[in-house]
């Protein structure tokens, strides 16, 4: 059984790592570093959050709520139209990466 739970264990913490990696990528192709900063840690006005750091299903769910419209206060109809382009899987390693950030 122990073989098993390895075998497993293995591939999900790689998938992890992978996420996070193509996140780090993804957060520059959908150019969210453009008001965010580099590494959602320095957003280029005071009204913009910083991202790097919060919990990756908090920021998951945020994307997901401004591409649905279902959050549509302060900024957010800024960032819809960034986010009709980033799918949910995008958006979940974005938030990811993310959340990994220090």
């Amino acid at each position: 059984m122990k073989k098993y739970i390895l075998a497993l264990t293995i591939p999900l913490s790689f998938m992890a790592t992978a996420n996070a990696a193509d996140g780090k990528a993804l957060y520059t192709q959908k150019l969210c570093q453009t008001c965010h900063g580099a590494e959602g840690k320095a957003p280029i006005a005071p009204m913009y959050p910083k991202l790097n750091g919060q919990s990756a299903t908090y920021l998951l769910n945020q994307m997901k709520d401004i591409k649905s419209g279902k959050r549509n206060n302060g900024l957010s109809m800024t960032m819809k139209p960034m986010m009709a382009a980033v799918s949910e899987s995008d958006m979940a390693a974005i938030a990811d990466y993310l959340a990994n950030v220090k």
